[in-house]
């Protein structure tokens, strides 16, 4: 015991002593790009790292108008423990002569970005050059929502879920199953599985439909939790189960999930952020209705209360742990609409997330909405049909036609789409919105040009703008 306690005391003051080092010598940002999935995370995270490394295209960020970046290089990162995020892998993938969108994240990698700064400061003429890390934490999006489920219980779980299963014709097999099953009766292995097995299929089909709220997350992306107790359970009716039955071991392994799972996920990744990245894919969830874009609102609502927003200052993260300061809430696909509709994007988004931001806010974290492309795949161009002038947008499509398409124009006032969602409306009133799927397009690569892109330097100067001057 004597031993167990001396090794805390020398983890805590080894802890504090890299505290103290990283804040005075070279210092660290951790940043997390989260979102749901197909989100564009991936890309996200490889245009901006590209773009930082050959900054051509980042003329938002004061850093490169006054030349105050004198070099970026990828390092090890520091976490032994965790893949490294596959840069060079996905690069390649979106420059190679016949571009392809990489693939999409299926666990947690990290990747440290280090940053070598002209001198500044009362002592910068005598300090020199600083030295800034980024680290870049990538999560999976099915991962994300379990944040969700910390503060539910599988009673609450089990009910919010089969409410809006009926709806759903991917459920279908699932229901049927909840049917013909007595939730008070004894427990039997069997059954559970079935159950399990049954509940698993649905949330793969419906994840493949566009539905975002698809947990428990890690029953699509298992790894090395494959076929145990803790994977193996389903949303059951009732309130409570008798000792012994069904019902009541179900909600024991749903405890088991979160308590083995979910928190330790949140405990060694998220508590642990400075800054952190939000990316929605709005345009598609516009696309699939109103009860899409509602899901999607209350699953990324759901999500974003897991979050420590909150200014971070020396001593108070020695004291309780670091707090995510500044919030970057991303519309992606932006590049799938005209320039004029920019705005109307944004304005959704920052609609959807409010609660969200009104919380960060009061907490003292900085917020912002953005839309952004991180990869441009169109350009813009217009067009008369019938008398009138039409905004599109003209892309490859994945066959490799070419094509130029009008989405459709969002309305300036955001509560025209998200009233109607709220209110369980199953069709837009006001017409439909299309969404294409474009290929990445073929690069002509210039030396010092990162990838072309939408508005990823204006958010790239919000998340780091501060500590690169």
């Amino acid at each position: 015991m004597i031993s167990s306690i001396t090794g805390r005391i020398a983890q805590s003051f080894e802890a504090v002593g890299d505290t103290v080092s990283e804040a005075f010598f070279e210092p660290v940002l951790r940043v997390g790009v989260t979102g749901l999935s197909r989100a564009g995370k991936t890309v996200f995270i490889t245009a901006l790292v590209h773009n930082l490394m050959e900054p051509g295209r980042m003329q938002r960020m004061q850093a490169v108008q006054r030349g105050a970046i004198r070099g970026v290089f990828l390092q090890p990162q520091p976490d032994m423990t965790l893949p490294r995020f596959d840069y060079e892998r996905h690069l390649a993938a979106l420059t190679a002569e016949a571009p392809s969108w990489p693939e999409g994240t299926r666990a947690v990698s990290e990747l440290r970005l280090s940053f070598r700064l002209a001198p500044s400061g009362l002592f910068g003429a005598l300090t020199g050059p600083r030295k800034l890390h980024v680290d870049i934490v990538d999560y999976p999006g099915e991962w994300i929502l379990d944040l969700g489920l910390m503060g539910k219980s599988y009673a609450e779980w089990s009910a919010e879920v089969l409410a809006r299963l009926p709806k759903r014709p991917q459920a279908a097999g699932y229901l049927a199953q909840v049917a013909a099953v007595d939730a008070q009766a004894k427990h039997d292995e069997a059954v559970a599985q079935d159950l399990a097995r049954g509940f698993t299929e649905y949330l793969g089909e419906a994840r493949a439909a566009g539905w975002s709220d698809c947990t428990p997350g890690r029953f699509l992306l298992p790894g090395d939790l494959a076929g145990s107790p803790v994977l193996t359970f389903a949303p059951l009716p009732g309130d409570t189960g008798a000792r012994g039955s069904l019902w009541r071991e179900m909600a024991r392994r749903f405890d088991g999930y979160k308590s083995k799972v979910i928190r330790p996920f949140f405990e060694a990744h998220f508590a642990r952020l400075d800054r952190q990245v939000v990316l929605v894919d709005v345009l598609e969830a516009v696309h699939q209705g109103p009860e899409a874009l509602e899901d999607q609102r209350r699953a990324m609502a759901e999500v974003l209360r897991a979050f420590r927003p909150g200014a971070n200052g020396f001593f108070s993260s020695l004291l309780r742990g670091r707090r995510v300061e500044k919030i970057l809430f991303a519309a992606t696909k932006a590049d799938h609409l005209h320039h004029s509709q920019h705005g109307h994007l944004t304005a959704l988004i920052e609609a959807m997330l409010r609660e969200a931001r009104d919380r960060a806010h009061f907490s003292g974290a900085e917020t912002k909405a953005i839309s952004l492309a991180a990869l441009r795949a169109t350009v813009e161009e217009s067009r008369v049909h019938q008398g009138r002038a039409l905004d599109l947008v003209r892309g490859v499509l994945p066959d490799g036609r070419q094509v130029a398409v009008d989405a459709g124009a969002l309305p300036a006032d955001p509560s025209r789409l998200l009233a109607p969602a709220r209110e369980g409306a199953e069709r837009w009133l006001q017409g439909d919105y299309g969404v294409m799927q474009f290929a990445p397009p073929v690069q002509s690569r210039v030396p010092g040009q990162g990838l072309p892109h939408v508005r990823l330097d204006a958010a790239a100067e919000f998340l780091l703008g501060d500590q690169l001057l």
